[in-house]
């Protein structure tokens, strides 16, 4: 059992840096740093790109992949396991079809030219990936059993479905190019065109007529994500406050990790988005959605953390 729990968090472990090195991979325009899959020019390993700039996002590109590849096989072990020891076999098989179907995006992203629908959708698959295996991993350990904690699960899934709306509309900013639109603070200025803002059917920078995508659309998608964020905060917040009584190390982990992340999305605005902070403020999305998987899992269960 104890080599299916360790692998269980290090999937879990690996899933995080693959979000993270997505996101970077994505800041960087490095999207169709390989114009193929699932090789890169024709080869298993970057080479023969006269361009430097080419090579580097070409590395980045098949590095993420090869990453992304190294968590599916952990993943199809963690099945494995889970049907040998009879323990989440579902939950095990079903991450492995979510993994399956982000491959699918993944070479989608690519073939479709980074179609902003399918961007935001590889996105949330791999949060959805890296929600799961939270999931998982925490079913594989013991926990004390506390009715109390029940008492949370409106304001732990409200806050968690707040987040995933949060972390689908930043997906959208990130996919349209829309993180610089509005560089002032607090405020926004100019006009918002929301009918071609959060039309999902359309190509990368074009309307779904094939007209250029106006400064206005791209405004309104990053206006709605900022405001959005408040509703985010506010929500995960109370969450924090409710299981302060229950369970003060969850409490305090949720305050710190949302109050950082408010403040790395004001940054970014402030700062021009400077690519070590946007990949840092992704990162900073995964943290909460792990936190307030962990805050659902002990109160949908009514167990306690152990601390």
């Amino acid at each position: 059992m104890r080599p299916y729990r360790a692998l269980a968090l290090a999937a879990l472990a690996l899933a995080f840096v693959v979000v993270v090195v997505g996101a970077h991979v994505r800041l960087s325009d490095a999207g169709l740093g390989c114009p193929d899959w699932p090789g890169c020019y024709g080869k298993s390993i970057p080479g023969d790109i006269a361009h430097p700039d080419a090579l580097a996002k070409a590395w980045k590109e098949m590095g993420h992949r090869y990453l992304a590849g190294t968590l599916g096989l952990l993943i199809l072990f963690l099945a494995i396991f889970g049907w040998r020891f009879k323990r989440s076999r579902w939950l095990s098989t079903s991450i492995v079809l979510v993994v399956v179907f982000q491959a699918t995006l993944g070479m989608w992203t690519v073939t479709m030219l980074l179609k902003p629908a399918i961007v935001t959708a590889h996105l949330l698959g791999g949060m959805t990936t890296l929600a799961l295996l939270c999931w998982l991993a925490l079913s594989l350990f013991e926990h004390s059993p506390d009715s109390g904690m029940s008492q949370l699960k409106k304001w732990s899934a409200v806050a968690l479905a707040a987040l995933a709306v949060q972390i689908a509309l930043g997906g959208w900013v990130s996919a349209n190019y829309a993180a610089l639109a509005c560089s002032e603070l607090p405020g926004c200025a100019g006009g918002m065109d929301y009918r071609n803002a959060f039309h999902v059917f359309r190509e990368l920078g074009q309307t779904p007529e094939g007209e250029l995508l106006s400064l206005d659309a791209l405004r309104a998608i990053h206006w709605t994500h900022r405001l959005f964020a408040l509703v985010a905060a506010a929500a995960i917040a109370w969450a924090a406050v409710r299981a302060w009584v229950l369970s003060r190390m969850l409490a305090v982990i949720l305050g710190i990790l949302v109050a950082a992340q408010f403040s790395l999305g004001v940054a970014n605005v402030a700062l021009g988005l400077p690519l070590g902070l946007a990949a840092a403020h992704n990162a900073g999305a995964a943290a909460l959605l792990v936190a307030l998987v962990v805050l659902n899992f002990f109160a949908f269960r009514g167990l306690r953390p152990s601390s």
